[in-house]
């Protein structure tokens, strides 16, 4: 699995932290991490949690990455924007339970953490076991044992709901801002990962049309 690791600027600083957390647990289980940053509050591209979504969701849908972790303060901005796009299940954690039970219960493709709330004295602990919970167990298995069949049955319905709710992405990032999207691809490394990973023609001709 491909994880790519996205942090918007509230709380860029930690970027470094939260990339090692993650790189020493999912690395030995055979996934591999793509850092999109933002890498430093003084970076020169300043990504807000509403551009974590765009970003994301231009990953997820392009196939340029399988799964996305990305955050704010509390979380809950990135959730939010995250959710506004087709192609994305994200979920908010903040504890090992949480990366679990979304995992087998929710089975989405990405997840928002709160890196400012309750993140003290032994934060980059909990990020280790939030993404040994994660990604160590597998996804949709249900929880608990006695509910599996009917949250499995759940997550079909909720797919097929979102199926006739959403718009295709061209169509929605068209749709915005085209400036507030071209900042969401102005990353450092951005040019460099993306375009090696992408598996959507549509999507990186829209994306190098709007770098130009």
């Amino acid at each position: 699995m491909k994880i790519a690791l996205i942090n918007e600027n509230s709380q860029a600083a930690k970027n470094d932290l939260i990339y090692q957390a993650l790189t020493k647990v999912v690395v030995p289980m055979g996934h591999t991490v793509d850092n999109y940053g933002m890498y430093s509050a003084q970076d020169e591209a300043q990504l807000t949690y509403v551009q974590n979504g765009i970003l994301g969701a231009i990953l997820l849908n392009s196939g340029a990455a399988d799964y996305v972790i990305t955050g704010c303060g509390t979380g809950e901005g990135a959730m939010l924007a995250m959710n506004s796009f087709p192609g994305v299940i994200c979920g908010h954690v903040e504890d090992p339970v949480d990366a679990y039970t979304f995992a087998h219960v929710n089975d989405g493709n990405a997840v928002a953490l709160p890196f400012a709330k309750g993140f003290g004295w032994g934060g980059e602990l909990n990020l280790e076991y939030i993404f040994e919970k994660l990604f160590g167990f597998g996804h949709g298995k249900g929880y608990p044992a006695e509910r599996v069949e009917p949250e499995m049955r759940n997550k079909r319905i909720l797919d097929e709901v979102r199926s006739k709710t959403l718009r295709p992405l061209l169509e929605c990032l068209q749709a915005i801002d085209q400036d507030l999207v071209k900042g969401a691809v102005a990353g450092a490394d951005f040019e460099k990962l993306f375009f090696a990973n992408c598996k959507d023609e549509a999507i990186a001709d829209y994306v190098r049309e709007l770098r130009k």
